[in-house]
């Protein structure tokens, strides 16, 4: 089908080129993910967030580095209960 439709939009120049990049890593220029976008759009008749990189901040990290210490037995844990746990995430 001929794209025959023009859409402008506007954003800062820091927002388009970090997208660039990601985009780039999935061989797409930014007017193929934005039809992408669109088109997925439609198919779920709402936002779609597919296609992202998980970027887990610090703290979820050592939340898992915690868990995982405790499965391999090198650390017990501090945690008498799952609440007790999650208040102790922010040590």
């Amino acid at each position: 089908m001929a794209k025959n439709a023009n859409l402008y939009i506007r954003t800062e120049q820091e927002v388009k080129d970090e997208a660039e990049k990601i985009f780039q890593s999935f061989g797409v220029t930014i007017t193929d993910a934005v039809n992408i976008f669109l088109r997925k759009s439609i198919m779920v008749r709402g936002i779609p967030f597919d296609l992202i990189q998980s970027n887990p901040n610090q703290e979820t990290l050592n939340a898992m580095q915690e868990i995982e210490n405790m499965i391999s037995e090198k650390t017990p844990s501090k945690a008498e209960s799952v609440d007790d746990f999650f208040e102790n995430l922010g040590e």
